[in-house]
């Protein structure tokens, strides 16, 4: 990548006898946001925190700006953060805690102001500076947060959960928020979560992580619709799950025998016929159909979501598939429907352990 501004080589962390993070190399472009994203334990904190010198790798180089830091303590890196629980001083009033990193690197009273001035109006807080945090709602103490991370004008940002802790709508409103932020300061921000609709709004690249490893890496809209592995494909969207016996591979499709149905999928590497087979496809990629090759089934519930809604088919077999689709007041529960999907929407994998 030529406009490389972070690089991990090869970054291995154990606490004990805990793999955190296992031979992690990526990089990260100059005005990327890039998402790390992952469940609870797969060491994209961990990640992260090596990255910000908080941690030490055990094996490994971290660079930034093309300079090996991984030695370095964090006030040397030229970096900020912003942590999920704000961790704002109760006592200190907005202006001083924004400017606690300045403080701390000596800045004089006219720099301080200056950046000050500059970064309350990036992040919209310009008449609050002398408010105390429990006067401010949770997307204002948010705001000073992420002031806070920048107001050192930093060449990287580092986001740990942001936003885990603020309800559904201030989250989404934040997301936006963060998203302007990084684009009008053009410079690369690592995000931290585990939420993939987060992740999905504001990255435009990510990598899914996995016990301490890189699962997949690349392009949002890549890991969604291609997923190259069957963590990846389970972890992202909402998959239907079937699990069946391979009757034929051919032209990078496989042949799925389940319970008595037969469709075509997506083949990875590893399917033969007579293996197992694990095949995912996203509820959305799922459609309602009066077609004979459809399966048959009957509609059990519907869950509307507001722009779209869950479709709880109950299948003739007694298996459940789910069909996110617009909502539609003409299907009602017990009317019988017919479900299809398209074989480049499915991704079969080999089941694990199975043959």
């Amino acid at each position: 990548m030529s406009d490389c501004m972070l690089r991990l080589q090869s970054v291995t962390k154990r606490f004990g006898t805990t793999m955190a993070a296992e031979s992690v190399s990526l990089e990260v472009g100059q005005t990327e946001l890039f998402a790390l994203l992952g469940p609870s334990g797969s060491g994209k904190t961990t990640l992260l925190r090596i990255i910000a010198g908080l941690d030490a790798p055990d094996e490994g180089r971290v660079l930034i700006g093309g300079r090996d830091v991984t030695r370095l303590p964090p006030y040397r890196r030229g970096i900020g953060m912003v942590f999920q629980d704000f961790l704002l001083f109760p006592h200190k009033t907005v202006a001083e805690n924004i400017a606690f990193p300045l403080k701390m690197q000596g800045k004089s009273r006219a720099e301080t102001a200056d950046d000050l001035k500059w970064v309350s109006q990036l992040v919209r807080l310009t008449g609050l500076e002398e408010r105390y945090p429990h006067e401010l709602s949770g997307g204002q103490k948010q705001r000073v947060a992420l002031a806070r991370g920048l107001v050192s004008r930093p060449s990287l940002l580092l986001l740990d959960e942001p936003l885990a802790n603020l309800d559904r709508e201030l989250r989404k409103r934040m997301e936006v928020e963060i998203r302007r932020f990084q684009l009008e300061l053009g410079i690369p921000f690592i995000y931290v979560t585990h939420n993939q609709e987060e992740a999905l709004t504001m990255a435009s690249r990510m990598a899914v992580m996995r016990e301490g490893c890189l699962e997949q890496i690349g392009d949002k809209l890549a890991l969604y619709h291609r997923p190259a592995t069957a963590f990846v494909a389970a972890f992202l969207g909402s998959p239907n799950t079937f699990e069946g016996d391979v009757v034929g591979v051919e032209d990078g499709r496989a042949e799925i025998a389940w319970h008595g149905h037969r469709f075509w999928s997506r083949a990875h590497d590893g399917l033969a016929p007579g293996l197992r087979a694990v095949c995912y496809v996203k509820s959305e990629k799922i459609a309602f159909a009066s077609s004979g090759a459809a399966l048959a089934g009957r509609l059990r519930d519907t869950i509307f979501k507001g722009q779209y809604a869950d479709y709880l088919v109950c299948l003739d077999d007694g298996h459940e598939i789910t069909v996110s689709a617009a909502p539609d007041l003409c299907h009602r529960p017990g009317e019988a429907v017919g479900i299809t999907w398209a074989a480049d929407d499915g991704d079969a994998f080999p089941a694990v352990g199975k043959e």
